[in-house]
């Protein structure tokens, strides 16, 4: 990590803090979920380095980015990317995105697919309006609000119990993550919701959708959206690039080369 550049991008009327391991190589974005943020992606940028520019924005509400006042639909998260792309001159790159990232991808390449050379939605929230507002009216933001009065020492000590098996690195990552997301970033929890549906129908460029056998992707709504590549991986959850990394990191290279 000790040559990676973090930096700022100002586009779409908020600042887009990004980590970058730089390098004239082909670029490749990972965008984080809802309550991380890029350097949660660390693993898998140290695996990818040598091979791609990996660029990590914070989306924003998250991480070191601005927290405008309002403007958290997923349409803005996708413009925003456009915007990054655009101020670092990025020519096609491939964007790999987990939860709220996956579905920010997925407008991104519906929106304006000429930008980018392929995508991977790890477990996008592709979910029906009952579940959309099941998931508004429940306690995550409540959660999250007492959770923002604690100590990240005490957010660690926590997250140690829940999760024994990760590394004390990322762990402390994903504390401070979740320390630096502000309350405006659950906005984007608001229904309806794009259409998956008649995104996966725009979508005109190499698409995988990777998720688990206990996320929030169904092989049913998988096998709903024929035009996309899919892949689903065994004994992981929602967060499967965290429960499987090894095979999540298979998939992910084996798309990459294919592009």
């Amino acid at each position: 990590m000790k040559n990676w550049i973090s930096a700022i991008c100002h586009t779409n009327n908020t600042s887009i803090h990004y980590t970058r391991t730089g390098g004239n190589k082909p670029p490749v974005i990972l965008l984080h979920g809802l309550m991380t943020n890029g350097l949660c992606w660390t693993d898998l940028a140290h695996i990818l380095e040598n091979e791609f520019d990996v660029i990590m924005p914070d989306a924003r509400g998250h991480g070191l980015s601005g927290v405008p006042d309002f403007g958290y639909t997923y349409n803005d998260h996708a413009d925003d990317i456009a915007g990054l792309i655009a101020s670092l001159q990025l020519h096609k790159p491939a964007v790999i995105g987990h939860s709220m990232g996956g579905m920010t991808t997925a407008v991104l390449a519906a929106n304006q697919p000429d930008l980018l050379k392929g995508i991977v939605l790890a477990d996008p929230p592709f979910i029906s309006f009952k579940v959309q507002r099941e998931v508004r009216d429940s306690d995550v933001a409540d959660q999250h609000r007492k959770l923002l009065g604690q100590s990240l020492t005490a957010v660690i000590a926590d997250a140690k119990k829940r999760h024994p098996h990760r590394s004390a690195e990322n762990i402390e990552i994903f504390a401070q993550a979740r320390l630096q997301t502000s309350m405006a970033a659950f906005d984007v929890l608001t229904p309806p919701y794009p259409d998956y549906k008649l995104l996966a129908g725009k979508i005109n460029i190499p698409c995988l959708l990777v998720f688990g056998d206990k996320g929030v992707v169904t092989k049913a709504i998988a096998e709903e959206l024929p035009n996309m590549q899919a892949a689903q991986i065994p004994d992981a959850g929602h967060s499967l690039h965290m429960d499987q990394p090894a095979r999540f990191t298979a998939i992910i290279r084996s798309f990459l080369y294919a592009l």
